[in-house]
């Protein structure tokens, strides 16, 4: 199997225009990716770095609806096979969330829920969570968020692996927790989590390989070994981009199977 891009989003305008996403319109002009790709030029992107599979991410925030689950169910109906998606639910409505999961997570065309607490201006112990981490434990389904320092304009300190996620890794011992983006500034954060939680994973999503924190390459050698995922944050980095100098990560070749694809292939069973 080629690789697995474990977070992208194929974005409508009304995402694109969000103000807190200059910084990474900044980025997408630098790189020359449009900010609303097409499916067929998210398939380009992914032919031209050997991706075979990309989770595609529904979004939903305070302003509502951003990329809805049924237009992530549209665009993976564009290409089956080499797309899957993520659901998002409103937090605010509990029971509706709780809907929304059941609806859309079926584990072929969507595998996961993502929620993104700085979105949301809300740390991921918050009791809003709550109902959708106890249905993603009840469907087996992986529970995908965001930690470390935020890239849009807005608060980094929910993204806090400790005490936040801890608090959640915790309570549902069942439940398997995907943290984007690294983590970094707190890298020792969550190299403890690792020890202490064999439920719980991480990816390299918004970070090209060459430009990953020298303690988190260190522990993606050692005790992220297995635990790591890769990812692109599309359309913010292309995964030609995000695979540049991988060789520099100094992994072992199992190492970097579990990496590019195979630890991925065991969470979201794909």
């Amino acid at each position: 199997m080629g690789h697995i891009d474990v977070w992208a989003q194929i974005n409508t305008e009304r995402m694109a225009a969000q103000p807190w996403g200059e910084s990474l319109r900044r980025w997408t002009k630098k790189a020359g990716i449009s900010a609303t790709p097409s499916v067929g030029q998210t398939l380009s992107a992914m032919d031209a770095a050997d991706v075979d599979i990309t989770l595609l991410s529904a979004w939903y925030g305070p302003e509502g609806s951003l990329i809805s689950n049924a237009e992530v169910a549209a665009q993976v109906a564009q290409a089956p096979t080499r797309l899957r998606g993520l659901a998002s639910v409103d937090l605010t409505k509990p029971m509706q969330a709780v809907q929304e999961i059941r609806r859309w997570v079926d584990g072929k065309t969507f595998v996961g829920v993502r929620v993104v607490p700085w979105l949301w201006n809300l740390p991921p112990n918050d009791r809003l969570y709550y109902p959708i981490y106890a249905t993603c434990a009840e469907l087996g389904v992986p529970l995908c968020t965001q930690i470390g320092h935020t890239g849009p304009l807005m608060r980094s300190d929910v993204g806090h692996p400790i005490p936040y996620l801890e608090d959640v890794l915790l309570d549902f011992p069942e439940l398997t927790v995907v943290g984007g983006h690294v983590g970094f500034p707190w890298v020792n954060e969550v190299a403890s989590l690792t020890v202490k939680f064999p439920n719980f994973y991480v990816d390299t999503s918004a970070y090209a390989a060459h430009r990953l924190p020298r303690d988190f390459v260190e522990y993606m050698q050692t005790l992220g070994s297995g635990r790591v995922m890769f990812g692109t944050n599309w359309p913010m980095i292309s995964p030609l981009a995000c695979l540049n100098k991988i060789e520099q990560l100094g992994l072992s070749s199992d190492q970097q199977t579990a990496y590019l694809s195979g630890t991925a292939q065991a969470v979201f069973n794909l």
